[in-house]
């Protein structure tokens, strides 16, 4: 799961390399648009859909984690 969400994080902000510490804090291309068109990808990607509030918890790579394995159960 790890890199098929990196994969998405590497389409959607055009990066070569995502690190496991990846997040909202160390991507300057990380804005509002960004992070819609990521919820897009990763809803599509993993067949999954968030809520709103999981929406706006998704700041790194280990929170996108565990939102799309609590829906997977």
């Amino acid at each position: 799961m790890n890199e098929k969400i990196k994969n998405v994080l590497k389409k959607v902000f055009g990066i070569e390399n995502v690190e496991d510490n990846f997040s909202q804090q160390n991507c300057e291309k990380w804005d509002s648009l960004r992070h819609l068109n990521l919820v897009i990808e990763l809803e599509e990607e993993f067949n999954v859909s968030f809520e709103p509030e999981d929406i706006a918890e998704m700041k790194d790579i280990d929170s996108i984690i565990r939102k799309i394995q609590a829906l997977q159960c």
